[in-house]
């Protein structure tokens, strides 16, 4: 049974680059353990630990929100077509992406206080040599 399954920019590091795969199922849980097994990785990064599908993750059946289809239970068919659409914001995607932009807007804020802190020595250390030589005329 060939099924259609879209993936997003985020996951196609997964898929080789691929934009569209095709896997096998009765049921998207199926579908998403028989990607797995050829696109390593690609589950693990839709399915939490405990067996359910990440809340920052939306997949679609047909168009048909799989929440509403039983989620990893949706039934599948030959011809299906499978969406996968991570949230636009936040998410375990984000999650990443916010600790990277955190550590690095600490990084830049030290090196900014350090370059103040070290521009602020410079000048009174100038001054006070310029008030030396004026004062030594």
């Amino acid at each position: 049974m060939a099924i259609e399954v879209r993936i997003p920019t985020i996951l196609r590091s997964y898929t080789g680059g691929a934009k569209v795969v095709e896997g096998a199922g009765d049921t998207l849980g199926d579908l998403l353990t028989d990607l797995d097994s050829r696109h390593a990785g690609l589950k693990g990064r839709l399915v939490t630990d405990a067996g359910a599908l990440h809340r920052f993750v939306n997949v679609y059946v047909n168009d048909e929100d799989v929440r509403f289809l039983g989620a990893l239970d949706a039934k599948l068919n030959d011809g299906d077509s499978v969406t996968i659409l991570p949230a636009v914001a936040g998410g375990a995607f984000g999650f990443a992406a916010a600790a990277a932009i955190s550590q690095h807007r600490a990084a830049a804020a030290a090196i900014s206080q350090h370059r103040a802190a070290g521009t602020v020595a410079h000048r009174a250390a100038t001054t006070a040599a310029r008030n030396a030589a004026v004062a030594a005329r």
